[in-house]
């Protein structure tokens, strides 16, 4: 016996919105043609699936029995046509933000190659898993800060290094380059870092290591806040780059050493996308990556086992 999965979408959208009447307008077709396509499907099964009264259709037993692996049939019908169209279109690539090491490795993989991209700024406020597992886009960068989703496959992408900003009249200002360890006691200001977020626990990752306090304190109301903010105090830090707000010259960048924070970078996917080009991103970004350095980085320890050091050099 083959099912008609026409009919048991007519059977879910019955279900669902409780009429037959309900179900013919979220199809687009007759009432007529939606009890057809049910009335087949139940003497195909060889059992009543609906009970229809004036009050509208609600399940049998037989029917609810039915229901999740009908349910089940619709979501896998749905995700294999949706994989084989996204074949024909541009790689869509979730960069989390425009101004992060991932826009570069994107700018450079498209730049080198002759793949259409399709580049969707989330700044994490979709999620990522869904995304990646009913293919609205095919690949992602992001700090992974748990377990895996079941079909999430992830590689190391970069590891970007974290210079602070200060104001032209900070203390610090003149100072090309810092110590790690000269930050204890500093407080950075870091407005929007959301709780929840991946680059928040980083951050407090940070602080608990090296004494450094997280300020998340203020709404943010914007670039042009946040750097005239900076840029006028004499006591103000804030960990960020110049890339991230170009065109603030009271703004100054320094490098941090000994070690340098680096924000742990991965490429992320779905075991089951078949794009024909994302296996030409994975190999990219494999090619490109840079191992970490253990004695000049620094990450938190839970990111080290994702992102492999280079070996000892042999004696």
């Amino acid at each position: 016996m083959e099912l008609d999965l026409g009919a048991v979408r007519a059977f879910l959208a019955v279900v669902d919105g409780g009429h037959f009447t309900e179900a013919a307008d979220r199809l687009g077709m007759t009432q007529q043609a939606v009890s057809k396509r049910i009335a087949r499907l139940e003497s195909d099964l060889g059992v009543p699936l609906l009970n229809r009264s004036r009050a509208g259709a609600r399940p049998t037993e037989d029917g609810a029995a039915f229901l999740p692996q009908a349910r089940a049939l619709i979501s896998l019908a749905d995700h294999a046509t949706a994989m084989l169209r996204a074949r024909g279109r541009a790689l869509r690539i979730d960069v989390l933000g425009r101004a992060a090491a991932p826009i570069d490795i994107v700018r450079d993989f498209y730049e080198a190659g002759d793949v259409e991209v399709d580049i969707v700024v989330s700044r994490g406020t979709v999620s990522r898993w869904t995304a990646l597992t009913d293919g609205s886009v095919d690949a992602a960068f992001g700090r992974v800060n748990g377990p895996l989703p079941p079909g999430i496959e992830r590689m190391p992408a970069c590891l970007e290094p974290i210079p602070i900003l200060v104001g032209h009249r900070h203390r610090l200002a003149r100072r090309k380059r810092m110590p790690m360890g000269d930050l204890s006691g500093l407080t950075a200001w870091m407005p929007g870092n959301a709780r929840d977020s991946e680059w928040a626990e980083y951050y407090r990752f940070l602080s608990a290591e090296f004494g450094v306090q997280i300020d998340t304190s203020g709404p943010v109301f914007g670039r042009d806040h946040i750097m005239e903010k900076v840029g006028a105090s004499s006591d103000l830090i804030m960990f960020g780059n110049k890339a991230q707000f170009p065109g603030y010259p009271e703004v100054v960048q320094i490098s941090v050493i000994d070690p340098t924070p680096v924000y742990p970078w991965s490429l992320m996917w779905h075991e089951a996308n078949r794009h024909p080009s994302l296996p030409l991103l994975i190999a990219h970004v494999k090619n490109h990556f840079r191992a970490f350095a253990a004695g000049d980085q620094w990450l938190p320890a839970r990111d080290r086992p994702l992102f492999p050091a280079d070996p000892e050099p042999a004696l």
